[in-house]
């Protein structure tokens, strides 16, 4: 029996291996890396220059897009998942399946897209033009509120799919007895339903926030690379400046702020839940 149960954990720690190798040389080595670039003089030589107003400026833009982009995503996303959930009955499985269509298709188609339709002569444009509602095409492209639509429109599903799955086990039973307790819809959606999915809710506004944060295809793009951004800033010192040891140290720095950020926000929604659970 022994000798059984020592080969089944033998067998297990095995078919671990290969996620503990690709952990290691993907993962680790690129951070260990990361870390012997930017401090290759022994010295914090690589930062100071980071300390500045420019830098400082776009590290707060990155920052600023990426919480709005996950907030309008959430905003978005919750109903959708709560509908898919709770609401869609026998069409879940479709709602589902329309769901994950974007994720089979390359990121960059869905980029050029949505180039084809902000240009000048695109669909947006056509549509108001033979509806009479402007006279010239509107400039749509290379503006921030371009780049910003964009990534919702990239985002919003990896907001849903977290959320849906939180509010997969919910017992709709709760909801009948919110209901005879008196409560109102929403007493019975903040109270009830918001601190039983807030895990899904955690994730996807990570899942979010962590690539919208330092995107760097979107603002090349759809941006024309007019209003830099933290994942523009590291492409242009890694690859254009050729300086890889301050393109390693911006690194570290926006991954230090990302971090204390996410442990503000995941503390703001710890109190959130626990506000409202101590409310019923």
């Amino acid at each position: 029996m022994n000798l059984r149960k020592t080969f089944l954990e033998q067998i297990a720690f095995l078919f671990g291996m290969p996620a503990i190798v690709w952990q290691v040389l993907f993962v680790y080595l690129p951070l260990f890396f990361i870390l012997f670039l930017s401090f290759r003089n022994g010295s914090f030589e690589y930062f100071v220059p980071f300390f500045t107003g420019v830098y400082i400026g776009v590290i707060l833009r990155s920052l600023i897009f990426g919480l709005c982009t996950a907030l309008l995503c959430l905003v978005i996303a919750f109903p959708v998942a709560y509908w898919i959930a709770l609401c869609s009955g026998r069409w879940k499985n479709l709602l589902l399946f329309l769901l994950f269509i974007p994720f089979w298709t390359n990121f960059l188609l869905h980029i050029y897209a949505w180039m084809f339709v902000m240009d000048r002569h695109g669909i947006i444009n056509t549509v108001l033009g033979r509806l009479g509602l402007i006279h010239e095409p509107i400039h749509f492209l290379y503006t921030s509120v371009a780049v910003f639509v964009v990534m919702v429109y990239c985002y919003t599903p990896f907001m849903v799919l977290p959320i849906y799955t939180s509010l997969e086990k919910f017992d709709v039973r709760l909801h009948e007895a919110s209901s005879d307790l008196g409560a109102t819809w929403w007493q019975t959606l903040w109270r009830i339903v918001v601190p039983l999915s807030l895990p899904g809710i955690r994730s996807g506004f990570f899942l979010v926030l962590v690539p919208a944060f330092g995107e760097f295809v979107i603002p090349e793009l759809i941006g024309g690379d007019k209003v830099m951004f933290v994942g523009s800033v590291v492409a242009y010192l890694t690859l254009h400046a050729k300086t890889a040891s301050a393109g390693a140290a911006f690194t570290i720095l926006v991954s230090l702020v990302l971090v204390a950020v996410m442990g503000l926000v995941s503390l703001v929604m710890g109190r959130i839940g626990r506000g409202s659970v101590s409310k019923r």
